[in-house]
């Protein structure tokens, strides 16, 4: 496909990614009412309707849910005299809380047909990354803006205008789209295969949700337990703290004495605590020496040392104390609701739990394992001999979403291994062609190494391209090196067309050893998951 004239560049010619129109980390919902018998308060009445019966589905299924960063919100806003839904969540490290809300403006989708949702997040259009492979050629970042819309839980596409001179020909802007939506509905486009892929991630829902998160017991001061018990969700921005310490940030731990800690370390009690598993593992991964103002009293202690999960509810402890003593901080809404609880606490208008109240929370330990690889158990899955019989914690490498992706990404591997040989092969009939006329005259030769150069750089193995398509597929960020296929331009495999030949023909032995070994470790037998179909379930 020829790149567009004002830069852009999509999948196999080194795609530089949709322009950013967000923070990192962000994702951004609208939700229109389009139906031109209503009147304008006949909308906002839908729109609020829609509103609360949002807000009761995130009760009834988040009920015990954490949030890594911002939650899912909703708040009704008028431009250009359009009222219209909107929210904006920093979903931080936690992938899973984007697919979670896109989740969720699915279901609300179904329950109100009339309405329009659109999403983008720092990538732009997210939907059409995930589709990439089941895209048509037309549908490139120069005309994706606006097309993208979900109704009635179905993924819909503003066809692109085939007239050269209308507006619909590139990108849309906001009202273009409505527009098109009012006056032509019946010309959107409905693909399945694009709609599969884009709602791939979605298919563990709403068990993901519970499945997400991860309960330990863990030993912190009677202060910081009655906190977590008045909310859990406070956990994050405390693990997101001490997370992303600095020297600054540790200050009062390092400088202060017990006394004058807010949450001093005295008075401990093990508790049942929830976590995302995105902030269980951050805590647990990170090495954490012992502040000055903790070794002074943990000293007069010794047994404390042998507590259950001692190390974790230091670490959280600290994260509570760096969160709190950061002025940037204080206007911050789970700030100001810990701030609260402290002066209730403070003024005798609460009393911390005795044991007796603690011995009636709920006490549960999660299995860590899918912290773990047991690497026979991933050469098992990875051939497809593992037990599936097994539970997901007695599988012994990671959990059952790790296992499918796993599966997912060996699968693509041969798909993209099979059309890359079919270009190595072109590749060498190209070469040989070039070295029957090197017996020609010095003109022809010339001639022929102009056109071999062209062709190899268009068969060129696009080894950033595949390893962009690997990260995709295991679950990771798609922003790998700054070379990577959603960054930059792809880098042909071989720029002068003298070595040609012995670099396709090491590609083409590198590609055999590869294919022989995972062969050999069963691979490439992945049985129904071979053939790519990766729909929805």
């Amino acid at each position: 496909m020829v790149g567009s004239s004002h830069g852009f560049k999509w999948f196999g010619e080194g795609f530089d990614g949709f322009p950013k129109i967000l923070p990192d980390d962000c994702v951004q919902y609208t939700l229109y009412i389009i139906d031109a018998h209503l009147s304008h308060f006949e909308v906002r009445a839908q729109l609020r309707e829609m509103q609360a019966a949002a807000a009761a589905l995130c009760k009834d299924l988040l009920k015990d849910f954490i949030w890594q960063r911002d939650e899912f919100h909703l708040e009704l806003k008028q431009h250009n005299g359009l009222s219209f839904l909107h929210g904006r969540t920093n979903f931080g490290d936690s992938i899973e809380d984007e697919w979670l809300i896109v989740y969720l403006l699915r279901e609300i989708s179904k329950q109100f047909p009339q309405s329009w949702i659109r999403m983008v997040d720092s990538d732009g259009e997210f939907l059409l990354v995930e589709a990439a492979d089941a895209l048509p050629k037309w549908l490139n970042p120069e005309v994706a803006a606006n097309r993208v819309w979900m109704s009635n839980g179905r993924l819909l596409i503003i066809p692109k205008e085939r007239q050269k001179d209308n507006a619909h020909a590139g990108g849309l802007t906001i009202d273009d789209a409505l527009t098109f939506i009012q006056k032509r509905r019946t010309d959107l486009l409905h693909i399945p295969a694009i709609e599969s892929e884009a709602y791939y991630r979605m298919r563990k829902y709403p068990a993901q949700i519970h499945d997400s998160l991860h309960q330990s017991l863990i030993t912190i001061p009677r202060k910081v337990a009655y906190i977590l018990h008045e909310k859990a969700a406070h956990i994050s921005p405390a693990v997101e703290a001490f997370y992303l310490r600095d020297p600054i940030a540790l200050r009062p731990l390092h400088s202060s004495g017990p006394a004058k800690l807010l949450f001093p370390p005295e008075d401990f009690v093990t508790v049942s605590t929830r976590f995302t598993k995105v902030g269980f593992a951050q805590l647990k991964g990170q090495d954490f020496e012992t502040p000055r103002a903790w070794t002074r009293s943990i000293g007069k202690m010794p047994c404390i040392l042998n507590q259950t999960g001692y190390q974790m509810g230091m670490k959280i402890t600290c994260g509570f104390e760096m969160l709190l003593s950061d002025p940037q901080n204080v206007d911050k809404k789970p700030i100001r609701e810990i701030n609260l609880l402290l002066e209730d606490l403070n003024a005798g208008e609460e009393n911390l739990p005795s044991a007796q109240d603690i011995s009636t929370w709920e006490s549960r330990v999660d299995d860590e394992s899918w912290l773990d690889v047991n690497f026979e158990e991933f050469e098992k899955v990875l051939s497809g001999k593992g037990d599936h019989t097994l539970s997901d914690k007695s599988a012994g490498f990671g959990d059952q979403t790790a296992q499918e992706n796993l599966k997912r990404m060996v699968s693509m591997f041969e798909k993209f291994r099979d059309e890359d040989d079919d270009e190595i092969q072109d590749a060498e009939y190209l070469d040989d062609m070039d070295n029957d006329n090197d017996s020609d005259s010095h003109d022809s030769t010339t001639s022929a190494e102009s056109s071999d150069g062209d062709n190899e750089k268009e068969l060129g193995f696009d080894e950033d391209r595949f390893t962009s398509m690997m990260r995709e597929m295991m679950g990771l960020p798609a922003t790998g090196t700054p070379d990577s296929p959603l960054n930059g331009d792809s880098v042909p495999m071989s720029s002068t067309e003298s070595d040609s030949g012995e670099e396709a023909k090491e590609i083409r032995k590198v590609m055999h050893e590869m294919e022989a070994e995972l062969h050999d470790a069963g691979a490439l037998s992945l049985g129904p998951l071979q053939s790519g179909n990766y729909s929805s379930e």
